[in-house]
């Protein structure tokens, strides 16, 4: 191989590299075992698969919403089942995390109110949300497993910022 190819692949790597940390790539979670805290989303509910166009346009729909400020919400998502799970078929409520009831919802939303009050598994980073969720539910279930915890079907995920990601799953008692 001549070096100016070696010189260009190394590049190419180091540039993906500083792609990957400037996302938060290299952030480590926090988890923790936690009483969970009453949140109220506005969204829609969605089952199907995730190459369902209808899947991505409620991401879609939901991003759009929050960059208007329309809502003054952030991006939040409760899953009914593990959306880590090697299954294509997934069962959701995918909007916003809001603090007003009262507020006026665009057509095709609805309230969800999850509960406080529950024990849960709750893991927080650092991170971009494109590469946050897979990084938080491993920390999840390998938190889960080590201290011999059973973990509900119940994933809820909101994003306060661009650069942080929060999952709360609840403890089975």
């Amino acid at each position: 191989m001549s070096r100016k190819f070696l010189v260009a692949i190394a590049i190419l790597v180091a540039f993906g590299v500083g792609i990957y940390a400037y996302l938060g790539g290299f952030s480590g979670p926090t988890v923790s075992v936690t009483t969970s805290e009453p949140l109220l989303l506005a969204g829609q509910a969605f089952e199907g698969t995730v190459k369902d166009d209808a899947f991505g346009n409620a991401f879609r729909k939901a991003a759009e919403l929050r960059d208007s400020e329309e809502m003054g919400g952030v991006l939040g998502n409760v899953y009914y089942n593990n959306p880590e799970s090697k299954s294509d078929s997934i069962k959701a409520f995918i909007g916003l995390v809001i603090q007003d009831s009262t507020i006026n919802l665009p057509e095709g939303y609805e309230l969800l109110r999850v509960p406080g009050g529950r024990e849960v598994v709750r893991a927080e980073i650092e991170a971009h949300y494109m590469v946050a969720p897979g990084k938080l539910y491993e920390a999840i279930f390998d938190h889960a497993k080590d201290n011999k915890l059973q973990l509900q079907d119940f994933y809820v995920e909101w994003f306060p910022t661009d650069r942080e990601a929060v999952v709360e799953v609840p403890v089975k008692q």
